[in-house]
């Protein structure tokens, strides 16, 4: 039996053009260039300025007679019409020119040798034999970025015995492996990091006798080191205080992550997209989309597909029409990107115009704050503000380091948890290393100058700051 049923439903539907507006707001500057650069290949009615005055040069101008003359059959397809009311008035993004010439300069940055090269060259001086080669290049290449040795040393061989029919024995490689990890940087292709501070202490240049104490506090009494268990240090070393002191800081210049360090200027940067400068008492914001080159109709691609006066198939009107408004609709999402980008940019200037001033002080603000004033949802703020990064004369950080919640102090104004963090660190490096302070002394400290703060917050603040707690802080 067939029954007719009324319901009531709340849903949300997005629109082709709506989606990749959202998509395109979400890209930063570098994504969007490689994305204009797709959309032109899969789009051929989008050209760039540029192509058009190529296409200029090599086109000859037509006579007013020759327009004239000719008229176009009435069953022939044209879009002349139909693009001349859809783009009435539309006009395509222009660059902004936002520095001098001289600005945008950028020096070639030089080449550089990849850590792992290095490492190989070094080995290769001393190798015996290919199999030792072909195990260092293997046990290099399994490195990470710190510059440890994750994986197991006897399935690095066993790959290279299958794979080269070699019966390389696990002796040998790990007489290859501690080899390296002598070579410089000392302590690379570790296991772990009582291993790597190891290699870092036997090819490291010390006084001897420091050295032979350090060795044996990290091969036998690594636990206590870890835990600062300075007594039972000098109880099982059988040292002093003061010689205990010098040996620790031989192991405090050693590096627990020699992989680190190693980026190119290449994977080292960063593009600004926004640019804010102080302009006679206001700020400057500036969207750094230079390289963003200006998009418009490509009318001449029409007419090659389309020649006037011949008949065209339904399937070619259908193709023209369908990637006509494919590039009218994505040269409006940059138009509308653009604009919301320096809406969202200026009202976060605005709010936070005192750390743009002085560079601190950030005031609580979140996603809503800003949402309310530019007038969009708050989930579009969020996709504006997701890896995007802002230059500005106390440096360049990303948009969510300006968003931060409050507490209230007990003097009624909102402190934001920037602020608070920053106490906390200050409160830190000002305390008694003999005496570290806890989480709970931390927290009566804050409280005395008019934060009330819990013991459990002060500890998510100090594990987001990187310290470690009280114990593990004191020192000799």
């Amino acid at each position: 039996m067939i029954n007719l049923q009324q319901q009531l439903r709340l849903g949300l539907k997005l629109t082709p053009q709506q989606v990749q507006y959202l998509k395109l707001l979400q890209l930063p500057t570098l994504a969007l260039e490689q994305r204009i650069k797709m959309e032109l290949e899969m789009n051929p009615m989008l050209e760039t300025n540029e192509e058009l005055e190529q296409t200029l040069e090599q086109e000859e101008p037509d006579t007013a007679s020759d327009e004239s003359s000719e008229a176009e059959p009435e069953d022939t397809y044209t879009l002349e019409d139909y693009m001349n009311d859809d783009l009435a008035g539309f006009k395509s993004p222009e660059t902004v020119k936002q520095q001098d010439e001289d600005d945008s300069y950028e020096p070639p940055l030089p080449a550089t040798v990849p850590l792992s090269e290095r490492l190989l060259s070094q080995f290769r001086l001393s190798a015996t034999d290919d199999e030792e080669s072909l195990l260092a290049e293997e046990i290099l290449g399994n490195v990470d970025e710190d510059g440890y040795l994750r994986r197991e040393l006897a399935l690095i061989v066993q790959d290279l015995n299958l794979s080269f029919g070699l019966t390389i024995g696990l002796e040998k490689a790990e007489g290859v492996l501690q080899r390296l990890q002598l070579l410089d940087p000392p302590g690379i292709a570790a296991r772990s990091l009582q291993e790597c501070l190891l290699a870092q202490l036997k090819a490291g240049i010390f006084p001897a006798a420091l050295k032979e104490l350090a060795i044996r506090l990290i091969r036998e009494h690594f636990e206590d080191f870890k835990l600062k268990r300075y007594d039972a240090l000098e109880r099982n070393l059988g040292v002093s205080r003061e010689t205990l002191k010098k040996v620790i800081e031989i192991l405090q210049r050693l590096n627990p992550k020699p992989g680190e360090g190693e980026f190119s200027a290449q994977e080292n940067y960063i593009t600004p997209d926004f640019i804010v400068e102080k302009d006679e008492g206001d700020f400057l914001i500036l969207l750094h989309d230079r390289n963003i080159p200006p998009l418009r109709i490509n009318t001449a691609y029409r007419d090659l597909v389309m020649p006037k006066g011949k008949k065209v198939s339904a399937e070619a009107r259908d193709f023209v029409k369908k990637k006509f408004e494919a590039a009218k609709w994505f040269i409006a999402s940059i138009h509308q990107r653009r604009e919301t980008l320096l809406k969202v940019m200026r009202a976060i200037v605005d709010r936070q115009r005192e750390w743009f001033e002085h560079g601190e002080l950030l005031k609580p603000m979140i996603y809503k704050d800003i949402s309310e004033v530019v007038g969009v949802d708050i989930s579009t703020i969020s996709r504006v503000v997701n890896s995007k990064f802002v230059q500005t004369e106390f440096g360049v950080h990303p948009l969510r380091y300006f968003f931060t919640s409050g507490l209230e102090s007990d003097s009624g104004e909102d402190v934001s948890n920037f602020a608070v963090k920053q106490r906390v660190k200050e409160i830190i490096d000002g305390e008694d290393p003999n005496d570290p302070l806890n989480d709970d002394k931390i927290a009566e400290i804050l409280k005395q100058g008019g934060i009330r703060i819990a013991r459990r917050t002060v500890a998510k603040y100090r594990e987001q700051l990187g310290l470690p707690i009280a114990r593990l802080r004191r020192k000799i």
